[in-house]
């Protein structure tokens, strides 16, 4: 796809994202990655606008540069984010809040702690992303390491081979210790996010390197 037609699907997704004000995002492509500017009235909102992005056929990569910039009547001081992140984390269900930390610093906030599995480390982003009055998450939560590297290889492979949206022949799992990596190519995002989610759906994975190209 040439990017000027990339440029235009972009532009026109990010209009037909109903949580996005796109009229505040700057659109560039080059070569099939797209780099967002601007800025937006909230963390979810910036966070949106990525994932529209992703939804677009033909993006081979993003480069994100949008800022969160609150109106000085509706500044959120630190405590009252922190008390408001973990009263969150609290009632999700999926998530242990009881093993989670939070620091929160100029508007941006500091997850610690660990738990037994991705989606619980992801859920509790989620909560936190929701919220008003922050600027950018970071999750630092561990995973522990429970199962061996020959396991973690099959059981991914296993699941990409199950999955219908996959061409699991086209990628490649490497297992080092705790530590997944991915190789290959995937027609769209959603097949590379799928192939993420499958790597970190296993017991004992710590990290994933996704090194899947986008064809």
């Amino acid at each position: 796809m040439k990017d000027d037609q990339l440029h235009q699907d972009v532009l026109d997704e990010l209009d037909f994202e109903p949580s996005v004000n796109a009229a505040r995002i700057g659109v560039a492509v080059d070569k099939g990655v797209v780099t967002l500017t601007g800025d937006v009235a909230n963390f979810a909102e910036k966070y949106n606008a990525e994932r529209a992005v992703r939804r677009v056929k033909g993006v081979r990569g993003i480069v994100e540069h949008i800022k969160v910039v609150f109106p000085s009547d509706k500044t959120t001081g630190d405590a009252e984010i922190a008390e408001r992140v973990l009263t969150s984390l609290k009632w999700t269900a999926l998530v242990p809040a009881d093993r989670i930390t939070v620091k929160v610093e100029n508007g941006w906030v500091a997850l610690n702690g660990d738990v037994d599995w991705q989606f619980q480390k992801a859920a509790a982003e989620a909560a936190v992303r929701r919220l008003s009055g922050i600027k950018g998450i970071s999750n630092l939560i561990k995973l522990p390491p429970q199962v061996s590297g020959i396991n973690v290889k099959e059981r991914i492979e296993g699941a990409l081979k199950r999955n219908a949206e996959v061409e699991a022949g086209r990628i490649q799992v490497g297992v080092d210790g705790t530590r997944v990596t991915l190789n290959g190519s995937v027609e769209t995002w959603r097949e590379r996010t799928i192939a993420e989610n499958a790597a970190w759906a296993v017991p004992g994975v710590s990290m994933v390197d996704d090194h899947l190209r986008i064809t």
